[in-house]
């Protein structure tokens, strides 16, 4: 099973419009809303692959229970642990080009609810073989968190999968664990450390690996939210590290994966014919000189 940790989980509210025109007022033409952070959104994207998951993380308040309510109803498996201050919420706006997001900072953990989760989490590795840790780390909690969770999965022989930023993927990076997944500028900030797998956008993903260094690139550009590629190719290294699947195949994998999450409405989600039709075209990996 994969299991995911959303420390910093939201509601996630996605509003279409024709065109985002700055201090303008905009008529919305649809409204979704679903449980979401960046783990949430591994979890949703493996859930809709048939993959047995489980989402793990903190919940508070009325917007926590509703967001509580969404990961059920989505037949998502979930065990969070309650906090006393309010979940977050994160508003994106789409238009036909791109996407706009406003993402508010998140409750105030306490010692004794990070101490309950940590135990908490220590309870759901023995049935773990990949973990995943992504998104920002709400306040109140020290930057080594994500460092303290590595170090737990590793003690029970658990894969794991960072996908954060800042201090945070400073700290969770020196945990060493078995791949770190930064956009093009993080992973400048934290070097060739380990296994890395760079986003960088339109232009596909570059693997560095202990197999090489791979590239791959979708076979073409897709149109819509990119919000959810970084959450749909991490979905897809969590399953190729359970699976042990070489690295140029598991890069073109998570290649079409992301792909596939921007032809969906909303982050979390992936449009399952266009990734069926991408992995048909095969995303271009090569080795890089």
């Amino acid at each position: 099973m994969i299991v995911t940790v959303t420390l910093n989980p939201a509601l996630d509210l996605t509003y279409t419009v024709d065109e985002l025109v700055r201090h303008a007022t905009h008529r919305v033409g649809a409204v979704a809303e679903r449980a979401g952070g960046k783990g949430l959104n591994v979890a949703n994207v493996l859930h809709a692959l048939g993959e047995p998951v489980l989402a793990t993380g903190l919940l508070g308040g009325r917007t926590g229970a509703h967001v509580r309510t969404l990961v059920d109803a989505a037949g998502l498996a979930g065990s969070f642990v309650a906090i006393g201050d309010e979940t977050r919420r994160t508003v994106t706006v789409v238009d036909r080009a791109d996407a706009t997001g406003l993402w508010e900072p998140g409750p105030t953990v306490t010692s004794a609810e990070w101490s309950a989760f940590a135990e908490h989490y220590e309870s759901l590795m023995a049935g773990a073989s990949v973990v995943v840790f992504s998104g920002s780390l709400p306040p109140g909690l020290r930057p080594d968190a994500y460092a303290v969770l590595i170090a737990a999965a590793k003690r029970h022989g658990v894969r794991t999968v960072l996908d954060t930023s800042g201090e945070a993927l400073v700290h969770g990076t020196a945990a060493a664990p078995d791949v770190v997944k930064p956009n093009a500028e993080e992973a400048r900030a934290i070097g060739r450390t380990g296994t890395l797998v760079v986003s960088r956008g339109r232009e596909g993903l570059i693997a560095y690996t202990g197999e090489g260094i791979f590239e791959a690139a979708p076979p073409e550009i897709v149109e819509g939210n990119p919000t959810g590629a970084g959450d749909a190719c991490a979905a897809a290294i969590a399953r190729g590290l359970r699976d042990g699947t070489p690295w140029p195949a598991l890069l073109a994998d998570a290649a079409a994966l992301a792909a596939a999450a921007v032809a969906a409405p909303v982050a979390g989600a992936v449009d399952l014919d266009e990734y069926d039709r991408l992995r048909k075209r095969g995303p271009h990996v090569q080795p890089d000189r």
